[in-house]
């Protein structure tokens, strides 16, 4: 056999394309090109590439994992204590709500009850709580 009819290898980038796919790893994939380059830039060795690429995979990995953890709960909506006007409600405690977003009561398996009429916010802190937890 002659080294003209050797089939010719994958390039690198295609060989690790598809290894990053097997592996699970596509944060990997779509950024591994522009972390290289601004690791060059800034003069980092091997390790603090390696580092920062799997710091973007864990937060990747942990933001797909909320978000499908917030569909799965088929909320109505998406509400938060950011958007929540305390001060339209004045008799709601304050303080109580936020110490629950803590998320305290899920570890110690307590139950909440909500009470109250008609506006009184009930639905708004308790999708906050539950986005919370």
């Amino acid at each position: 056999m002659t080294a003209s009819s050797a089939p010719n290898p994958a390039p690198p980038q295609v060989l690790l394309a598809h290894h990053l796919r097997q592996l699970k790893l596509p944060t990997f994939l779509r950024k591994y090109d522009h972390v290289a380059a601004q690791a060059a830039r800034e003069g980092l060795d091997h390790p603090r590439y390696l580092l920062r690429l799997a710091e973007l995979e864990l937060i990747d990995r942990e933001r797909r994992m909320v978000e499908r953890r917030i569909r799965a709960a088929k909320f109505p909506a998406v509400k938060s204590f950011d958007t929540f006007e305390f001060a339209a409600i004045p008799s709601l405690n304050k303080p109580l709500a936020l110490d629950l977003a803590r998320c305290e009561y899920v570890v110690a398996r307590e139950n909440i009850i909500a009470l109250g009429t008609s506006g009184a916010g009930k639905t708004h802190v308790s999708l906050a709580l539950g986005l919370a937890a």
